[in-house]
């Protein structure tokens, strides 16, 4: 049993499991990770799960889908493009298929929102309508993300993500906040109750993230392999990584490496040509997004993990999936300082000041020279995610935060699970 919940705790009066809507934006599940261990966290504690997200390019390609027990809907949603204008156009049809598609599902006892965007709140406001609790999945801080990826100052858009942040704030029952620096602004910038804000960090899956013998191969010849792993955005750090190589390879001298850079996303290309006028594609890999058995092969095989996310409004105080993962096989990271880096983790990076790239290129260096504070590196960061920052420890506040949201709730009215033989009003 996990947690404190127990299986009569996420049943209906009538004995039936309590059902769960999950809705998601930015990316397709199981794809998005986090969400799928909350996904089967809550099927394992007696709910019944539905979710609705988007359709992914490659996979995740199914409209509809039954996973593990998990029942999945998906629409189809092209990325955004062009700006701001692009990601309205994309957010107003993410909207009209999740509304569409939640009528179809039918009454909830929670609806389970994830941002971005902060315009969920909308379609979760319908269902509180018909007796759902909401409990509102903060991801990202969307004015912060906002200010770090168009640059565009606090303008008119920037004040309506803030408005949008309130209002979904103010309708949620209960947050579920992925640090201690986002609960910190749930209570002071969203104005909820403490008791009201439960931290459920990520945390990589250790069922799938399991080293496997080093291939040296993979390092084209030569003495060290240097690994990203992650999401390629404007916010994102990889043309910082990318400088830094350069510093690495003219400043230090130092050309007995090869880099990988696995992932994709909006600046992809930039970033490949990026790397192409800065010299390196000789010794600059990019993969693309790759299977999970390729990418375990490439962080069993690095020696140093890159983490260059630099410091901005949003990732001094994001929590960066990519650290947990190095983590969690092993790897000794190079960070810039960001608050919330320092936290996920501790001893195993070395920390450059933020935004500097050549002490970045340095502390690669002074890695990549000293193979017992590596493997030192390694084993603190396996401890501290199989320790304090396991998912058996998110799991428990994920269901004491379901908890709080259900407590005292009467069942869902008219048409809801409890009441059968009744249909829902379309």
């Amino acid at each position: 049993m996990l947690g404190n919940t127990s299986f009569h705790d996420t049943a209906s009066r009538d004995g039936r499991a309590r059902r769960a809507l999950v809705l998601v934006e930015n990316l397709s599940v199981p794809f998005d990770r986090r969400v799928w261990q909350e996904c089967t966290t809550l099927r394992d504690a007696g709910w019944e799960v539905h979710v609705i997200c988007p359709q992914g390019s490659k996979r995740d390609t199914e409209p509809e889908a039954e996973i593990d027990g998990v029942r999945i809907h998906r629409y189809p949603l092209q990325a955004a493009t062009g700006g701001p204008a692009g990601y309205l156009r994309e957010y107003g049809t993410a909207l009209w298929h999740t509304v569409r598609l939640a009528r179809k599902v039918g009454p909830v006892h929670v609806v389970h929102a994830c941002n971005p965007p902060d315009l969920l709140f909308l379609p979760a406001l319908l269902m509180k309508r018909r007796g759902a609790r909401f409990v509102f999945d903060q991801h990202d801080l969307v004015p912060e993300l906002y200010l770090s990826r168009f640059d565009r100052g606090k303008d008119l858009l920037y004040r309506a993500v803030c408005a949008l942040e309130r209002w979904t704030y103010r309708a949620a029952d209960v947050v579920l906040a992925t640090n201690e620096s986002y609960r910190d602004v749930a209570l002071r910038r969203g104005g909820r109750r403490p008791e009201d804000v439960f931290v459920v960090r990520s945390a990589p899956d250790t069922d799938r993230f399991q080293p496997v013998p080093p291939e040296p191969e993979l390092k084209r010849g030569k003495p060290h392999l240097l690994c990203y792993l992650g999401v390629m955005g404007p916010q994102d750090g990889v043309d910082y990584a990318l400088r830094a190589l350069a510093k690495l390879r003219d400043e230090l001298g130092r050309t007995d490496w090869h880099a990988v850079f696995v992932g994709g996303g909006d600046t992809f290309d930039a970033m490949v040509e990026l790397s192409r006028q800065l010299g390196l594609s000789e010794q600059v890999q990019f993969t693309g997004r790759v299977p999970d058995a390729d990418l375990v092969r490439y962080l069993s095989t690095a020696d140093v993990c890159l983490s260059p996310d630099p410091r901005n409004p949003l990732n001094d105080v994001s929590t960066m999936n990519k650290v947990l993962e190095y983590m969690v096989m092993g790897r000794p990271i190079v960070s810039f300082d960001l608050r919330e880096a320092r936290v996920s983790a501790g001893d195993a990076a070395l920390y450059a000041p933020a935004n500097d790239e050549a002490e970045f290129a340095r502390l690669v260096a002074l890695l990549m020279d000293d193979p017992e504070k590596r493997a030192l590196m390694g084993k603190l960061g396996q401890e501290r995610i199989n320790g304090p920052l396991s998912w058996r420890n998110s799991q428990r506040s994920l269901l004491d935060a379901y908890a709080a949201a259900c407590r005292g709730h009467a069942p869902v009215s008219a048409g809801s699970p409890d009441r059968p033989g009744r249909r829902p009003r379309r």
